[in-house]
């Protein structure tokens, strides 16, 4: 059996990965593929755990940067080796909302914390599981508050700690994920967030499908 492949989808907040990460999936499972959707931080009970705490708890208003990266990791670890690994042992495809990119752009960029000390951390919650391809869907600022807005409109909004920062820590971060692209070509596909959905979907099969094919 050939090994798996591992997809990961990357941007700032409201940029449409969520939505695309399902249509990416549904489209592999229409062409026979076995595939695995995952979300972090998440994906296991205990990941599970760790987000409701990094994200939602009414306690978390306090957390440091640097207990915010450990918890992430933390999470990535579980998630790596209880459900990534025998996924892609097995011959899955593995597609991720997020992945270490975003911590890295996040606690590294957007929290300012030293840069080789988060590269350190990840490198030993992750090991050698790096992904395949990694698409980063970049939106301009107005999209991304137009897009956040809508999804809260007309119901009660789930408090989220990340959504809560401000303006400036989500340019440092839009700035990482530009470096990472920068630096990583071969890996990091930039996509146009911002372009009707049914574009973007067809960007990524474009992508997706040179990585899949025989």
């Amino acid at each position: 059996m050939s090994a798996g492949k591992f997809i990961t989808f990357e941007g700032t907040e409201g940029c449409g990965k969520s939505t695309q990460v399902k249509l990416l999936a549904e489209r592999l499972t229409q062409a026979g593929h076995r595939v695995r959707v995952l979300r972090e931080p998440g994906g296991t009970p205990i990941g599970e755990e760790i987000r409701h705490t990094l994200k939602h708890s009414e306690h978390n208003a306090a957390m440091t940067p640097e207990a915010e990266l450990m918890m992430m990791n933390a999470s990535r670890a579980q998630l790596v080796r209880e459900i990534i690994r025998p996924a892609l042992a097995a011959g899955e495809i593995v597609v991720c909302d997020r992945f270490y990119d975003s911590t890295i752009a996040y606690q590294g960029y957007g929290r300012g914390l030293d840069l080789a000390q988060v590269r350190a951390i990840i490198d030993f919650a992750v090991g050698e599981t790096r992904p395949d391809l990694t698409l980063l869907l970049q939106v301009s600022p107005e999209v991304s508050a137009a897009r956040l807005h809508a999804r809260y409109a007309g119901q009660a909004a789930v408090r989220d700690r990340f959504e809560e920062a401000d303006r400036a820590f989500f340019k440092r971060a839009e700035q990482g994920f530009a470096a990472i692209a920068a630096a990583d070509p071969g890996r990091v596909r930039v996509i146009d967030g911002g372009a009707a959905v049914e574009v973007v979907e067809a960007g990524i099969w474009a992508v997706v499908g040179r990585l899949i094919q025989p």
